[in-house]
C-alpha cells in the first residue's frame, strides 16, 4: 500500500521546509500540533496538539530516518496512543521530497506514505487527510494563510 501526491507549490523549498518544522508552519497547517523533536536522524517525534487528550494530545510519533533540510524528511511514523490500543504495531513511513523548478520560487513537492503495517486501520482516513494537509501547506507557504475547511 502507498499513498503518493506531487505538488507545485508557488515558495521556495527553504518556505517549505519552514511550513513543515517551525510552530507557525506546523500550527496552521497540522491542525493546531506542534513537532517535537531534535531533528537528527535517528532521533524520536511527536505531533502534539489539541486534540482528545486536551492540548497535549500525541497525534503521531516515530522516529526520524532522513532529515536533510530544504531537501528531504523521512520518518517512520505510529498514531498516537489515544487512537489505537495497538499503535506502537502500526507503522507507516512517510518521506517528503523538495525539489526546486526553474528560476524562480517554485518547488516540487512529493509526499510518499508507505511501508504500511498489514491491515493499518488508519490507511482510509489518511488518504483522504492528506490531501488537505497538503494543500494547506501549498497555501500557507504560498500566501501565509490558510484554507477554510469548516472545522
Amino acid at each position: 500500500m502507498e499513498l503518493k501526491f506531487v505538488l507545485y507549490v508557488g515558495a521556495s523549498p527553504e518556505k517549505i521546509w519552514e511550513t513543515l518544522t517551525q510552530p507557525e508552519g506546523t500550527k496552521a497547517t497540522f491542525f493546531g500540533s506542534v513537532i517535537r523533536s531534535s531533528f537528527e536522524e535517528g532521533s524520536s517525534y511527536e505531533y502534539v496538539g489539541p486534540g482528545v487528550d486536551g492540548d497535549e494530545t500525541i497525534h503521531t510519533y516515530g522516529k526520524i530516518l532522513t532529515f536533510e533540510p530544504n531537501k528531504v524528511f523521512s520518518c517512520l511514523e505510529h498514531p498516537g496512543p489515544s487512537y489505537r490500543p495497538n499503535h506502537a504495531e502500526l507503522t507507516t513511513r512517510i518521506t517528503i521530497t523538495l525539489e526546486p523548478v526553474g528560476e524562480t520560487n517554485t518547488t516540487k513537492m512529493t509526499l510518499v506514505n508507505d511501508q504500511w503495517t498489514e491491515n493499518h486501520p488508519s490507511f482510509e482516513t489518511t488518504a483522504e487527510n492528506w490531501p488537505m494537509i497538503l494543500s494547506n501547506i501549498k497555501t500557507f507557504a504560498e500566501t501565509g494563510k490558510t484554507l477554510d475547511f469548516g472545522w
